[in-house]
């Protein structure tokens, strides 16, 4: 095998499983050994994304009523705040009419807003992972062969702990971690797990009524813009890099009205086009603005500084916020949301790296309150 071959190999990501997967699996295991009175060590389950996984079970207890046992999260190359969460599942059997209930205990979201995938007041046990733990649980107890139905109860320790570094609480998801996941899988590659969360932070400012939304490319701007734009929480979305995807889907979504709150670096990478505002190509952002000066017919000192500038951050600080180029920055970077948002209303907050709005681009309209929630 040549040398490249293998060092792709090696970079390649691990894919690793969702709470929905675990919980699932956790759910089995607890079943099977509720019903055959026996430690169950593993439990293999089938999967959305098209195939069985394995999984490892811990803390085995069980008698004639009740079982217990969890699964840890391995999130393969792409952790985040759920990396090694400890999904604990308990099945009990009752008399019911409904073939099988889920609940939540500790450590489980409940839903507070509208426009999630469950209705308020339910737990944050998404559909899929709610038709998951269904199929792994009734495998072992069939409706048919008995009027006792399965009760099943998720809980995750420290799951409000966890949920306190994530988005749930502006997502209206209070008291612990939801149990998410399409296909089961975690894939580092796809960042489904942020774009996942934009997708519901938009339904959400949606079923708010919100017509207008700020997108952040970062929690210092998302602050920023918190302060210089009196709206109600939900229509705020932090999108990190994932500006593309983020304005195409408000677009999908209808959304009639969107501010996009960015620190100049980040500004000059979506007027350059990226869909993606990462932190790579940034020599090439450079290039580019240089470009743009020499094209406004600015000083040619200027321009050399720019070309040899180690960051955007670094030329607008010699710029200032009210330089042309600025302007032209912002206006390149208008002109590419209007691509993405056709029909819609699109303004730009700059923001400072003191953490303040400092120019404002686009309809005055969009910076008041009057013309949408």
């Amino acid at each position: 095998m040549s040398s490249s071959a293998s060092d792709k190999r090696e970079r390649r990501l691990r894919c690793g499983f969702t709470t929905g997967a675990c919980a699932a699996a956790a759910a089995r295991g607890a079943a099977l050994m509720l019903r055959d009175q026996r430690r169950v060590a593993q439990v293999e389950i089938a999967l959305p994304a098209g195939f069985r996984a394995t999984f490892t079970l811990h803390g085995q207890r069980f008698d004639q009523e009740r079982a217990y046992c969890f699964v840890i999260k391995d999130a393969g190359d792409d952790p985040d705040v759920t990396q090694g969460v400890e999904v604990h599942a308990q099945v009990s059997l009752a008399l019911d009419t409904e073939n099988i209930r889920i609940h939540g205990g500790p450590g489980i979201g409940r839903v507070t807003k509208p426009g999630l995938a469950v209705p308020v007041g339910e737990w944050a046990i998404n559909p899929v992972p709610r038709r998951m733990i269904s199929e792994a649980v009734l495998e072992a107890f069939p409706p048919q062969t008995s009027p006792l139905r399965p009760q099943v109860t998720l809980s995750i320790p420290d799951g409000e702990q966890r949920a306190a570094h994530t988005l749930n609480a502006r997502l209206g998801i209070l008291g612990g971690l939801s149990i998410l996941g399409t296909s089961g899988v975690v894939r580092p590659i796809s960042h489904q797990a942020w774009t996942d969360t934009l997708e519901v932070a938009l339904d959400v400012a949606r079923a708010a009524g919100c017509r207008r939304v700020v997108l952040s490319t970062g929690r210092s701007s998302e602050q920023a813009a918190m302060t210089a734009l009196r709206l109600r929480e939900e229509a705020f979305i932090m999108m990190g890099d994932f500006t593309a995807f983020c304005l195409d889907a408000c677009h999908r979504k209808g959304f009639a009205e969107v501010i996009l709150a960015a620190q100049f670096a980040k500004l000059v990478k979506i007027a350059c086009g990226h869909e993606h505002t990462h932190v790579r190509n940034a020599r090439l952002d450079l290039a580019q603005l240089a470009d743009w000066a020499q094209t406004l017919g600015l000083d040619g000192s200027l321009i050399k500084k720019i070309e040899f500038a180690n960051t955007a951050r670094e030329v607008f600080c010699e710029l200032g916020s009210g330089h042309p180029l600025v302007d032209a920055v912002a206006q390149r970077a208008l002109a590419w949301m209007g691509r993405r948002t056709p029909g819609a209303d699109q303004a730009i907050l700059l923001i400072g790296y003191d953490g303040t709005a400092v120019r404002r681009f686009g309809p005055a309209g969009l910076f008041t309150e009057g013309t949408g929630p």
